[in-house]
């Protein structure tokens, strides 16, 4: 027998046991980080968390179901107005999550039921018209939701025994959302409903042969995603305490499609590493060309791309071979 094919051969191991060495000292650095950073950076570390936990919503529907959508935005942004409006009456804000979860789960469910005749291109364009209507719509109910000026509302403030500053307990707050969320991912896609889901997206009458019903498994994926994005949108409100219409347009939605192919598209890394896309390098177009951010933005995703077809969290596969076959 092949010494790197036995049941406990070095490679088995180091397959079995890589993510929980990888994920230990990454989640020991982020429960860390807060307290040595600066709070912009607290804040800015907070909105990354914020999109990837609505990444791995996306990346539910789109990269392990196979379902294109360019409205990602308009649940997130449905899920931070639900939270907004809860929190302006006065409701506490631990309640406002699943309450805001549940009702963007709901309108990805009403998506998803009429969705499940479309596919491909014809997909995507009801998704983005749902994303284009949702501005108007919020403009329209100004009573309720603010109108274009939006509402202003108070952060959530750290207990007194956790002696955090505000910015700390935001970020933790994000962070327990985010761990949370990956944790329910990685499990669902682990299960049974994972393989169902991979078996949809990898050839739809062939699932539907071996008994997987396709119709219900897409019903729930946008559920399940609107769901996420709904609790990122919650997340959203909290870190930010404001929230206005045009925080949710179109752009939103292809912003988040582009990070999560960025990060990388059905992989369990590419929701983080397209949040860090999102929140920083729209920033970082912005201070290379003022004039243009749009053209440097999109030059950088091409680059991306370019050096990493399957995103970033695929580079890993690419690079250790190169080095292996160097050393070798």
């Amino acid at each position: 027998m092949n010494r790197d094919h036995a049941p406990n051969s070095p490679r088995d191991l180091l397959r079995r046991y890589r993510t929980p060495a990888l994920v230990g000292p990454l989640l020991l650095a982020a429960c860390l980080a807060p307290l040595y950073l600066v709070p912009f950076h607290n804040f800015q570390l907070s909105m990354a968390m914020v999109y990837a936990v609505a990444l791995l919503g996306l990346n539910l529907l789109v990269g392990h179901t196979g379902q294109i959508s360019l409205g990602h935005g308009a649940f997130f942004g449905a899920g931070a107005y639900a939270t907004a409006i809860l929190l302006d009456q006065g409701l506490a804000y631990p309640l406002t999550l699943p309450i805001a979860a549940a009702i963007a789960f709901l309108l990805g469910f009403g998506l998803g039921v009429p969705a499940l005749r479309l596919r491909g291109l014809y997909l995507a364009l009801v998704t983005l018209a749902i994303a284009i209507f949702f501005v108007p719509l919020l403009k329209r109910f100004d009573s309720l939701t603010g109108g274009s000026m939006g509402l202003t509302l108070t952060k959530p403030a750290a207990p007194a025994w956790t002696g955090l500053a505000e910015d700390q307990w935001l970020y933790y707050l994000a962070l327990a959302v985010t761990v949370g969320s990956a944790a329910l991912v990685a499990g669902l896609v682990r299960s049974r409903v994972g393989r169902a889901l991979h078996a949809v997206r990898d050839n739809e009458t062939a699932a539907e042969v071996l008994g997987v019903r396709p119709a219900y498994y897409k019903t729930l994926a946008f559920a399940w995603g609107a769901m996420l994005a709904g609790a990122a949108g919650c997340v959203y409100t909290w870190v930010i305490g404001f929230v206005s219409p045009d925080s949710f347009a179109v752009s939103l939605s292809i912003t988040l499609l582009a990070g999560l192919v960025v990060g990388g598209l059905g992989s369990g890394w590419g929701p983080l590493l397209g949040g860090l896309f999102v929140m920083f390098v729209p920033g970082l177009a912005q201070d290379v060309n003022q004039a243009a951010p749009g053209v440097v933005f999109g030059l950088l995703i091409i680059a991306v791309m370019f050096l990493a077809p399957t995103g970033l969290a695929g580079l890993g596969t690419r690079v250790l071979p190169l080095l292996r076959k160097k050393t070798s």
